[in-house]
């Protein structure tokens, strides 16, 4: 009885394999161009698996490139996939009012151009974007405002890195000092840095502000890569125990900077949805349809009894 179960069960998955192998795959029916502000961060690497995965569904090919925080360099990668007659743009910014000049260009050669995490802010530009898909950002920030009141008593002082050149950083900025001020807050914001976005940046800012301002008791990060990076820094002028760092992404590093409490929350995005979420717009956009011209993603809590039980967080995965 074993033995002819075991038999059964791989001559279904040997069909299954041929029969799978033998679907047709969808016609080919063009090119999408991707541009974001830097594919070393595993948050828009994931995206841009997810989209390639996803539109390949529909017969479409998905080239994707780094901007490497650039703007210049995405602005040429704006203008090339115009000038090779892609079928698409999804676009992630590096700079919000600089890709303004790219989606000029891509609009005038009709080119349909989708953005993603990140909005473009300039003016005459922001309107010919087709829709925008992204996290709610100012939710977000208001969820990391009230886990900063909550994880210092709301007493002292913070500070907070952010990335002023990206619309999505600045509106977590937004949400967390208005969830401060709408709960009539004692906390006081001593300084307000950018961080880049990056380890690095947020590293060398925290030191910065580790010495011009020694009483803090918070810091406010608008990404896992800067709160990771100003972590070092507590970690360098011991001073782990006073100050708690509230973050955002839940990436696969901050899950796990959350679970050894280096991080005290890091409100959640969720990347794959957003990816999924772009395709779908497009393919919509495509068919006629009306897209929504902004679909916003809730962001959730990431704490300690989160990461605890998420699988995910020990799989590594977003």
């Amino acid at each position: 009885m074993k033995k002819t179960l075991i038999i059964s069960c791989c001559v279904g998955i040997a069909l299954l394999a041929v029969s799978t192998s033998c679907a047709p795959k969808p016609k080919y029916k063009g090119k999408i161009g991707i541009t974001c502000m830097d594919l070393t961060n595993p948050f828009f690497k994931v995206i841009a698996n997810v989209m390639q995965e996803e539109a390949a569904k529909y017969g479409y090919e998905v080239v994707a490139l780094s901007a490497e925080i650039d703007p210049s360099k995405q602005n040429a990668q704006l203008s090339d996939f115009v000038a090779q007659g892609y079928d698409a743009i999804f676009l992630n910014p590096a700079d919000s009012k600089s890709a303004g000049e790219g989606v000029k260009k891509a609009y005038q050669a009709g080119v349909p151009v989708f953005t993603y995490d990140i909005e473009v802010s300039d003016a005459g530009s922001k309107d010919l974007v087709i829709s925008h898909i992204g996290s709610d950002n100012y939710q977000g920030g208001q969820l990391a405002g009230e886990s900063m009141m909550k994880v210092t008593g709301d007493k002292g002082t913070i500070a907070i890195i952010g990335y002023p050149e990206a619309t999505a950083a600045i509106q977590r900025v937004e949400g967390f000092k208005a969830y401060l001020k709408e709960h009539n807050s004692q906390l006081r914001v001593a300084t307000e840095l950018s961080g880049k976005g990056n380890r690095d940046d947020g590293y060398a800012v925290a030191t910065d502000i580790l010495q011009a301002h020694p009483e803090i008791v918070g810091i406010f990060a608008i990404n896992d890569p800067s709160g990771l990076g100003a972590y070092a820094a507590l970690v360098k002028a011991g001073k782990t125990n006073q100050i708690a760092i509230i973050a955002f992404d839940a990436s696969p590093a901050g899950k796990q900077a959350v679970f050894e409490k280096k991080l005290y929350d890091s409100p959640q995005q969720f990347p794959r949805m957003m990816a999924v979420g772009t395709v779908e717009a497009f393919i919509k956009y495509l068919d006629g349809g009306k897209t929504p011209k902004v679909i916003s993603i809730p962001c959730s809590h990431y704490f300690f009894e989160d990461s605890v039980k998420d699988p995910s967080r020990v799989a590594e995965q977003w």
